[in-house]
């Protein structure tokens, strides 16, 4: 594995990790937090039946710490997220009315619960639209190296063997204009998602779910 990433809270930045611990749910303490809007809905970059586009959301980080998940703003001011006053500081930073929610029984993931991506595909985009692509901007929670260009489409309906951990891939990952957007520290990129399109029909990357628990750790080999 080239690098491992969790993203505690949905839709923001997340941690680079030397290991992950992956549970039946999918990897542990990801996306475990979200934004909720006065409707209840999922704040995101992008609005669905499920979530809402909270413009300002992406510029936001988060982390998991001894205290808890800290969210770091874009002035750099931390918050935790079971702090009764970061729903008030996130409203006035966002400009809406929102709150902090912990997963119940509405899942927070999009498509499932553990998302891989090939080092190569992202640099094929980056070649095409011939600037640099940060893989951060697609959220992946395993980022591979050694595979070619988009061959991560042909593991779906495969089984995975990562250190301790059995995946089952189960579809390819639909991108959104999430990927086109400011993102933290990342400046906005448009043309990354019609760029995708062109390349790989929208997709890029894996979904996977958990057939066996464990732990995956940076260096480990995949085998299918």
């Amino acid at each position: 594995m080239a690098s491992l990433h969790r993203f505690p809270m949905k839709s923001t930045l997340g941690e680079s990790l030397g290991a992950l611990d992956v549970d039946e749910r999918g990897v542990v303490g990801d996306r475990i937090w979200s934004i909720r809007t006065r409707e209840n809905k999922i704040g995101s970059g992008k609005s669905t039946r499920r979530f809402a586009a909270v413009p300002g959301l992406l510029r936001v980080r988060a982390r998991t710490t001894d205290a808890g998940v800290r969210i770091t703003l874009p002035t750099g001011e931390e918050l935790l997220t079971q702090d009764p006053l970061t729903g008030p500081a996130l409203s006035g930073l966002l400009g809406r009315p929102v709150t902090v929610a912990c997963e119940s029984n509405v899942s927070h993931f999009d498509d499932g619960p553990v998302s891989l991506l090939g080092a190569a595909s992202v640099a094929a985009l980056a070649a095409e639209v011939g600037a640099e692509v940060d893989a951060s901007r697609f959220r992946a929670n395993i980022l591979i190296e050694g595979l070619q260009p988009f061959a991560e489409d042909s593991l779906v309906g495969q089984c995975l063997r990562i250190g301790d951990v059995l995946l089952e891939v189960t579809m390819r990952s639909p991108r959104c204009v999430m990927i086109d957007m400011e993102t933290a520290d990342l400046p906005s990129q448009p043309g990354n998602l019609v760029t995708v399109g062109r390349l790989n029909n929208a997709c890029l990357g894996v979904v996977a779910r958990v057939a066996a628990p464990g732990r995956v750790r940076v260096g480990d080999a995949l085998l299918a």
